[in-house]
């Protein structure tokens, strides 16, 4: 009987990860025409789609629908943060899963997601290897971080990065036309834990000097409010005004986030957001400027109206060469982007052990950013820039994106309901 494959999204949506899924469930249909696998299973809600039998078979999905995902926004099979317990301690989440997957003839578990995600992919190839169960356990990489390990860039990252950049340049114009007599400091809040690729991405809006942003600030550097305040009072009186780009993970020299909240997510990490506020607040009370501020938020990694070709392009390689590792028996693996050249930019597919980048953070290299801390430097501009080129644009219809619509048809559970213990 031919395996099916299971496909799930996890963590944070990107505007491309759905065209990942298009590689996937486009590229296992042709193998399925031929025989050599039956359908693409998908997981609502990431990983515990699994754990609650709430499954979608993609196979009623039409040919046309399957191709929209390719420029469609956030996660059509929804995903979740959800970290499966240590199987020392307890494994009844892994023996439930091996029987979910049992029950559908699933040969094959492809995990769409970051570093965390990448955890739960190997941890599920252990497990499939201590208990002898028949299970092919491919990663694909996804997040606007940019922060995974050995692959070039992360799909996600290249459109966020584009759209921070665009936006950068778009307010520093409007803030440039009224500095006279408004605002004279425009703060932007951008994602970014404990890396700052997408706050670096805005400094590709710089074309020469005097340009916004004129100060970006990221989790690698230690802020320096003295520095700081120094830096806006010279750009405001070289330049009338000052763009400042900043990470939601800017820390004080003492290692604690500027802006943190008392609440944390599944993996224990601090939830964050509203430092471009406090920073405001920070500046206007230190220099006396009127100033405003923003915080992209969500609006940042779903913008599919402006998605980065190069970034589709990469996530739908990454999702069919998923897809064909699995099948040729590659296990324990994630797919990854090497990068050939520069300039011209060319890149191809490759893979690395899952070993290699679950619960692994890979941050701005010190060279990628000015000496003094607040901008980025030739090669990070030449590192950045090939990713956000090119424009994977959606149909329009009475001037709005139209995007994918999927059915959703559920897989009949064949088993007891999943009572989770915790």
């Amino acid at each position: 009987m031919k395996k099916n494959i299971f496909y799930a999204q996890s963590g944070g949506v990107t505007a491309v990860i759905n065209a990942t899924a298009a590689g996937v469930i486009q590229t296992a249909r042709r193998y399925r025409n031929s025989g050599s696998i039956g359908s693409v299973i998908a997981g609502r809600n990431g990983i515990l789609g699994a754990l609650n039998e709430d499954l979608v078979d993609t196979k009623y999905e039409s040919t046309e629908t399957i191709k929209a995902l390719r420029y469609t926004p956030a996660g059509a099979f929804g995903t979740c943060r959800y970290r499966l317990r240590d199987p020392k301690e307890d494994d009844s989440e892994y023996r439930r899963l091996f029987d979910v997957f049992k029950a559908h003839n699933i040969g094959y578990f492809l995990y769409n997601g970051g570093g965390d995600s990448q955890d739960t992919t190997l941890k599920m190839s252990r497990m499939c290897a201590q208990y002898d169960h028949p299970l092919v356990c491919v990663g694909i990489p996804k997040t606007v971080d940019n922060d995974l390990p050995i692959t070039d860039n992360c799909p996600g990252f290249g459109s966020v990065a584009k759209y921070v950049a665009t936006s950068t340049r778009e307010a520093a114009l409007d803030v440039a036309s009224m500095c006279k007599t408004s605002t004279k400091v425009f703060i932007l809040e951008v994602m970014g834990r404990h890396a700052g690729w997408i706050a670096a991405a805005a400094g590709l809006s710089t074309t020469k000097a005097g340009e916004a942003p004129h100060i970006i600030l990221m989790p690698e550097i230690a802020f320096n409010e003295k520095r700081y305040y120094a830096r806006v009072k010279q750009c405001v009186a070289q330049c009338g005004y000052c763009v400042v780009v900043v990470s939601e993970g800017l820390r004080r020299p003492n290692g604690k986030f500027l802006s943190e909240a008392d609440e944390r997510d599944a993996f224990n990490h601090a939830q964050l957001g509203g430092v471009a506020p406090l920073l405001a607040d920070m500046t206007k009370r230190a220099l006396g400027y009127k100033i405003h501020w923003a915080v992209a938020d969500y609006l940042q990694r779903s913008a599919g109206h402006i998605a980065s070709k190069v970034d589709a392009n990469q996530a739908y390689a990454l999702g069919s060469a998923a897809v064909k590792l699995a099948l040729g028996g590659t296990n324990a693996v994630m797919a990854t982007v090497v990068r050939k050249t520069d300039k011209p930019y060319r890149w191809s597919i490759g893979h690395t052990p899952l070993s290699r980048v679950a619960n692994k953070e890979n941050k701005m290299p010190r060279n990628f950013i000015t000496r003094d801390g607040f901008h980025i430097t030739a090669p990070c501009r030449r590192y950045l820039a090939p990713l956000i080129c090119g424009e994977s644009r959606p149909p329009y219809k009475d001037g709005l994106p139209q995007y994918a619509q999927l059915k959703n048809k559920r897989v009949k559970p064949k088993l007891k309901k999943w009572k989770d213990g915790r």
